[in-house]
This record gives C-alpha cells, sequence and structure tokens, in this order.
C-alpha cells in the first residue's frame, strides 16, 4: 500500500492575517492555510502528515535572523523546497469610525512596533506589545473601544473587521521577510532548471583554519556563498554548527567540487534543500509607497 498522500495544507506560525498568512495565500493559493501557535507546531505539522507544507520566516531586513528557526532547522528532518520574499506593509487599524485622534495606544508584535517607532512617536501613541500581529488587531477587535489601534496587515483588517485608518507606516520603505517552505519530501528542481539556491548545515574538524579550508573549494570553484552563519552547539562553547547558502545545484560538477573540498574539513555535513532563487534576488525590493493617513 502506498503512504497517503498530506492533506493540501500549508502550516503557519501564527493567527489567521499574520504576514505568514499573507505569504501562504500569494505562494499557495489553492492549499488550506493552517495556524499554528509556534514555529514547533508548524514543523511537526507537516513531520506528523497533518500538512504537506510549511511557509516558514527566516529572516527580516530590519529585524534580522528568525532566531528560532535556525535552532529548530538542525534537529528537523525536513526538507527546504522553495523560497519566498514578502514585502511588508504595516496597516494602522482600529475599529469601524476611529480615526487617528482617538487612539492613545497600539498593540503589535515588539517588531512591527520597533519598525514603526517614528510614526508611533509622532503621533504620540503609546506601543504595546503583544505576541503577534494579527492577534493584536483580533483583540482590538474584540474590545471594541476607539481608544486602542493594532499595527498589521490589510488581511487582518478584512478578517476581523477593522479598518485601516494609516497604511504603510513603517519607517523604512523597503521592509522585506523572507520565508523558506519546508516539506517533508526533498524535492530538487532539474540541474539546468534556472537559477537554484542549496541550504546546508556543517561541523567543521577541530584543526586551525578548519572554516578557512572548508570553504575554500567554493571559492576555487566559483561558487557564490550568499549567507554563512554559525551557531554554539554546546555548553562549553567549542562546538559550533554552520549553516550556509549558495548559488548553484549539488549535481553542477563546479558544486560537486565544492562539498567534496567540504567534506575533507567537516565532521558532518546535510544538505537541507535545492530550490528555485526567488525572483528578488535579481530585482531587488520595491520601494512601498508613503504612509497615507
Amino acid at each position: 500500500m502506498s503512504p497517503s498522500r498530506p492533506p493540501a495544507r500549508i502550516a503557519f506560525q501564527g493567527e489567521l492575517g499574520a504576514y505568514s498568512h499573507l505569504a501562504c495565500l500569494e505562494v499557495y493559493p489553492d492549499l488550506e492555510s493552517c495556524p499554528c501557535p509556534s514555529f514547533d507546531d508548524a514543523f511537526a505539522a507537516v513531520s506528523d502528515g497533518r500538512a504537506a507544507l510549511a511557509m516558514i520566516p527566516i529572516e527580516n531586513t530590519l529585524g534580522g535572523r528568525v532566531a528560532d528557526i535556525h535552532h529548530l532547522l538542525p534537529h528537523s528532518s525536513l526538507h527546504i523546497v522553495d523560497e519566498h520574499y514578502q514585502a511588508v506593509h504595516h496597516c494602522l487599524l482600529g475599529i469601524p469610525g476611529a480615526v487617528l485622534e482617538d487612539l492613545e495606544r497600539v498593540e503589535s508584535h515588539v517588531q512591527a512596533l520597533a519598525q514603526c517607532r517614528a510614526f508611533l512617536r509622532r503621533h504620540g501613541l503609546r506601543p504595546v506589545a503583544t505576541a503577534d500581529t494579527a492577534g493584536a488587531a483580533r483583540e482590538v477587535a474584540e474590545r471594541g473601544t476607539r481608544d486602542c489601534g493594532a499595527l498589521a496587515s490589510r488581511l487582518a483588517a478584512e478578517i476581523y473587521g477593522l479598518e485601516p485608518i494609516a497604511e504603510n507606516v513603517q519607517d523604512e520603505a523597503g521592509n522585506t521577510t523572507r520565508f523558506v517552505v519546508m516539506s517533508r519530501e526533498r524535492i530538487v528542481p532539474e540541474c539546468a532548471s534556472g537559477p537554484v539556491m542549496t541550504s546546508i548545515l556543517f561541523q567543521v574538524r577541530s584543526v586551525p583554519a578548519a572554516l578557512y579550508k572548508a570553504l575554500g573549494g567554493f571559492a576555487t570553484n566559483g561558487v557564490n556563498i550568499t549567507k554563512l552563519e554559525s551557531y554554539i552547539m554546546d555548553s562549553s562553547f567549542t562546538v559550533a554548527q554552520f549553516y550556509a547558502e549558495f548559488e548553484g545545484h549539488p549535481g553542477s560538477q563546479p558544486v560537486r567540487n565544492a562539498l567534496e573540498e567540504l567534506a575533507f574539513f567537516t565532521t558532518s555535513a546535510r544538505v537541507l534543500g535545492t530550490y528555485p532563487a526567488h525572483s528578488f534576488r535579481r530585482h531587488g525590493a520595491v520601494a512601498l509607497p508613503a504612509a497615507s493617513f
């Protein structure tokens, strides 16, 4: 008997209306979006077969890397099969009829509040940190008072019956979150299908210049490493694990040569996934419109 296929669902961390939910709708509109209370739960939903995919934020242009994800990746059996760049348009939401002058405080995730700090200060609004943006929108809707607003997506406004009082209130243009799509099955594009990225985890041997030597093969074979991060693995701070992303397919000769040289200087190495490179990498950010209110 062949194993049952996972349901046509995509898991994400957060509540309905979160930016992760918005990313799911943009990339996989035909899949049912399934909210999960934590990243652990989103990973588990795919591992257990309750969802086919998971949309996982990995870094933000303003907030940096999402630390929880990099601690989960090494212990997960899931594979990265795609990536997505999501522009973050923060809206100031309130109950129907509320105007900017009614507001005294604004609730949202701490990063969203930080990304709109100048706007909030300019209008004398007190920031209140909550677990996530969509949850803040839901709570404002349930409370039903005119003195409290939420920073969240327009999708959250539609879901919870709120109205945008102001749009694009982030302090800097180009606020973008990068997501990776996780699957229980490894899905690798054809070597000649177009630009691809590869993500790997590895630990180096305890010898002088081990990291330099391990990565030397990428330089000599012309393979461009776009990300390299290290994570301490034990309480003695002596064992580090590295996460790297590079341009290229493991089936190509230059990448094959680079990985072979990497193996000489590592105690372990694992390919997390090879996936199509998002067009954002070629075209970059698109400037967001100015705030309107």
